[in-house]
């Protein structure tokens, strides 16, 4: 194998950038007009905040000019006692804001805290902080506050923050939840646990960028509310009176009868300045939600020395065709609460160094639920109950090691594991791919995560390279997932798996969606680095005249269960199984002249119910009674030409109780050929 030593990517990395996505994103922060004009009001108060007090006086000092207008000497007029309104305008700017921030900031760190935790643990963690998130929810919000507050007499600026915060929280909170249950199921996140990385990065730098608009957006609302539930308690007399605030200017005009006074400068312009702060941090908001979707995060990684990469070696004594995986009686089930399901049921099936193996199935079959069982990637309610995953390894002598059930593997184990040993292409890439972080985050961060000796720039060179092997431009390192094409994103996640040699890649319908074009270059790409580094693959689909053209060895998978298992010259020439004969009759041929196409009739079996007999008997013109009541097995069968080789297949028409009947087959017409893969063995 191709061992890529440090010097080699340096060269590689000469002359580049690094990242500017901060950079980037401030840019178009700045150009929103509405964070532009949210800025400058909150900027105005800032100051006012901050700078204000030193400029203006004491708003407490009074003067012998009582309840006056506006004039030169008192810009806002002054109160009944002769002090200036714009000098208490000013100090309330400071308690108003520091209230608001404070209180924001101590409800969004609850909310966060509960909401991801909860969704991101499940199971009991989930249930205990939902349930406390609803009690919070269903109890009066400025009721509470006030009999809180009440029961503090002169109350501070750090309690009544404190309070606002503990009511205001569990909104937020059942939001954030909602969105991370969505995100932890996305694709990314899932490759994101197959690339081995641990939960506080998935957590941080996978999930917690993508709601980063929703918890902007929850920060400012809960802002608001917290500045306005200050004014109203001042306003009501509870808390510090003495303490500046624009609530605490309104309560006493309203005690000195202002309004009836006609006293307009007293009340109006600590009301106006609610409104324009309000109004300030929602044009915040809505800036913020305008460009956040596509806000680019840039990463902090861990400072790391520049110590040699670790490489595989490369006299390895395997040969092409040894076992590198052998999956045994493995069964999954999804346990949906009354009933289980079990979506795969006893399957066993080899994988020999750099040689392919194609699953093919109807959707629903249980082709994804056996890779993501086969990478350790399975989640509640799924759950493997029997069988193992055996994988051989070679320890760092080169030397072969003793066989690891990958099944068994926990913690760091299984961290390491993933991605260095076993990658996944998922089949919908722009769901795989973050899409807050650019290319060269995914890519680099893939790899810190393995290799932490490994710089930045050197990560970044490496991406570089690994974009180079798949056949997209290095110009494409700082896009992000949606300005690419549908197959520069399959290739960046091609590039992805493979970043660190893994011995085992597995496709899962990795082509769907493109167009055939596409499909053949990125094929034949995968074919060509397949040749060059060896690696093994499962490649899932639907499509089987699709595996004759890449796939040695070709597994048929229904209801869950292996129905035949053969090489793809037998699968093609002479299939057994009738189920494998009628999704090559409901394909349309590689090669040759045009053919009508012939589906399968029926649907597919409820997996929910017990099924007694062969799950294929309602669908299967070769039915007989036996099959209504007996399940066949995997048996093998030996053909007579030795391109063939062994075949099995779960089908009582290959047993001695079977009738005496022509074989199954499907029978091309003579102008037909086999695809170039078919025609000739890749490997065994």
């Amino acid at each position: 194998m191709t061992v890529v030593t440090l010097s080699e990517l340096s060269e590689l990395g000469d002359g580049e950038a690094l990242p500017t996505d901060q950079k980037g994103w401030l840019r178009s922060a700045l150009r929103s007009r509405k964070v532009q004009i949210g800025l400058v009001i909150l900027g105005i108060f800032v100051f006012a905040a901050v700078a204000g007090p030193s400029l203006v006086g004491n708003p407490s000092t009074t003067s012998v000019i009582g309840l006056s207008g506006p004039s030169s000497a008192h810009l806002l007029g002054t109160t009944n006692e002769g002090q200036d309104v714009f000098a208490q305008l000013v100090y309330s700017a400071r308690v108003s804001l520091i209230v608001g921030a404070l209180a924001a900031v101590i409800s969004m760190t609850m909310s966060v805290v509960v909401g991801i935790s909860g969704a991101f643990l499940g199971g009991l963690w989930d249930d205990v902080l939902s349930m406390l998130t609803n009690v919070f929810l269903v109890l009066p919000a400025l009721p509470l506050v006030i009999v809180i507050a009440s029961y503090f007499k002169d109350a501070g600026t750090l309690l009544i923050a404190l309070v606002i915060s503990l009511t205001a929280w569990a909104w937020s909170a059942r939001v954030i939840r909602a969105q991370t249950l969505s995100l932890r199921s996305r694709d990314f996140v899932q490759s994101a646990r197959a690339a081995g990385e641990p939960v506080r990065r998935i957590v941080f730098f996978e999930i917690l960028p993508n709601e980063i608009p929703l918890i902007a957006a929850q920060f400012l609302g809960t802002m608001i509310f917290a500045v306005l539930t200050q004014a109203g308690l001042a306003f009501l007399g509870i808390g510090s009176a003495n303490t500046w605030s624009w609530g605490t200017m309104m309560y006493w005009a309203e005690n000195a009868g202002a309004l009836q006074l006609s006293a307009w400068w007293w009340f109006v312009p600590p009301g106006l300045c609610l409104a324009l702060l309000g109004a300030g941090l929602a044009l915040l908001n809505f800036g913020i939600d305008e460009f956040g979707h596509n806000r680019p995060v840039k990463r902090r990684h861990r400072r790391a020395s520049n110590r040699a990469l670790r490489t595989r070696p490369d006299d390895l004594p395997r040969q092409l065709g040894d076992t590198v995986l052998d999956v045994k009686n493995l069964s999954v089930v999804y346990d949906t609460g009354s009933e289980a399901l079990r979506a795969v049921n006893d399957v066993s099936l080899g994988l020999g160094v750099g040689t392919t193996v194609g699953i093919a199935g109807e959707s629903g079959s249980g082709k994804s639920t056996l890779a993501h069982a086969i990478a350790t990637l399975t989640r509640p309610p799924a759950e493997i109950v029997s069988g193992s995953v055996e994988y051989f390894p070679v320890s760092s002598d080169g030397k072969p090691a003793k066989a690891v059930d990958v099944v068994r593997l926990e913690g760091e184990e299984l961290r390491r594991f993933r991605w260095e040993e076993i990658a996944v292409v998922f089949q919908s890439a722009l769901n795989a791919l973050n899409p807050v972080l650019s290319i060269r985050a995914q890519l680099t961060d893939t790899i810190r995560a393995h290799r932490p000796g490994v710089s930045r720039r050197e990560a970044g060179a490496w991406a570089g390279r690994l974009l180079d092997e798949v056949g997209v431009t290095r110009d494409r390192l700082d896009a992000f997932p949606h300005q690419l094409s549908g197959g520069m994103r399959q290739r960046v996640m091609i590039a992805m798996a493979l970043a660190l040699q893994p011995q085992i890649l597995i496709m899962d319908e990795p082509t769907t969606a493109l167009d055939v074009v596409t499909q053949r270059q990125i094929l034949k790409r995968i074919a060509e680095l397949q040749t060059e580094l060896h690696f093994a693959m499962v490649f899932i689909t639907h499509d089987l005249s699709l595996l004759l053209e890449i796939a040695d060895v070709i597994a048929v998978m229904y209801a869950g269960e292996l129905v035949e298992v053969g090489r793809t010259q037998a699968i093609y020439k002479v299939p057994a199984h009738p189920y494998t004969a009628g999704l090559l009759a409901s394909s349309p041929p590689l090669r040759g002249p045009r053919r009508t196409l012939t589906g399968i009739p029926g649907l597919p079996p409820d997996l929910h119910r017990s099924i007694a007999g062969c799950p294929f008997a309602s669908r299967c013109s070769r039915r007989m009674d036996r099959c209504d009541v007996e399940r066949p097995t995997l048996v093998r069968l030996r053909s007579e030409d030795p391109r063939y080789g062994e075949q099995s297949v779960a089908c009582w028409l290959h047993t001695d109780a079977a009738p005496d009947i022509p074989p199954v087959a499907f029978a091309p017409s003579p102008q037909e050929g086999p695809a170039a893969g078919a025609e000739g063995e890749r490997g065994t």
